[in-house]
């Protein structure tokens, strides 16, 4: 985290370990459930970066750490819950071949991260509103899913990716964060989906999972 960034306090991890719980096990809940989610963002949306450390190496430690498990680099990147749109600008820079795409739940948050594109001549680089559980992309439309720090949709997650493609689930202050979800959650979530675990580790005071749709990788060409 940055110097400036908050830690969260006791109370919005019980309630972000407690609501990341209900949509891992139980996705059904989410249209109960994605009204207070959006809202909270909508209120949070300004200053985030600034009380949350968005961007700062720390934030983006164990994305960092994954990207490097990915044995070939995607055409197609999507970051979940893009938030103020820090993880998928270092996945632009990251990947600068890569068409990149991140959506959020908040309006927002979509705004700002909009704005630190910019005009986009080439498209690389764009972001919408759009919930994670019903994604507005056609199936097998990208090489790899990356979420830092929100719940997993599993199967959504699955329809979208290419055959072969991977997805990450990063958590910036790994069991600290206040939307983490356990490993055993996310390899039992994920292997229903398709999906099976490549690794996963620590990165400073983060943690992350790397799994891998099964099926051949299209050929590139």
């Amino acid at each position: 985290m940055s110097a400036e960034s908050q830690p969260p306090g006791p109370r919005l991890r019980l309630t972000g370990r407690a609501l990341n719980g209900a949509i891992a096990r139980a996705p059904w809940l989410w249209p109960l459930l994605r009204g207070s989610v959006r809202r909270f963002f909508e209120r949070s949306a300004q200053g985030w970066d600034e009380r949350t450390g968005a961007g700062s190496v720390a934030h983006l430690a164990a994305l960092a750490t994954a990207v490097t498990r990915i044995d070939r680099p995607p055409e197609r990147v999507l970051d979940l819950g893009t938030g103020t749109g820090e993880a998928a600008l270092f996945l632009a820079r990251e990947y600068p071949r890569a068409s990149v795409r991140g959506v959020d739940i908040s309006a927002g948050m979509v705004r700002i991260a909009q704005g630190k594109v910019g005009l986009d001549p080439e498209g690389r680089i764009a972001f919408r509103v759009a919930d994670a559980a019903a994604l507005p992309f056609d199936a097998d439309s990208f090489d790899l899913v990356t979420q830092v720090n929100t719940p997993p949709f599993f199967a959504e997650i699955a329809r979208v990716l290419r055959p072969g493609g991977h997805v990450i689930v990063a958590a910036s202050s790994g069991a600290e964060t206040p939307f983490y979800t356990p490993d055993d959650v996310l390899e039992r979530g994920f292997r229903r989906a398709g999906v099976d675990r490549l690794d996963s580790g620590a990165a400073t005071a983060g943690s992350f999972w790397v799994g891998r749709l099964r099926g051949p990788a299209p050929a590139r060409h």
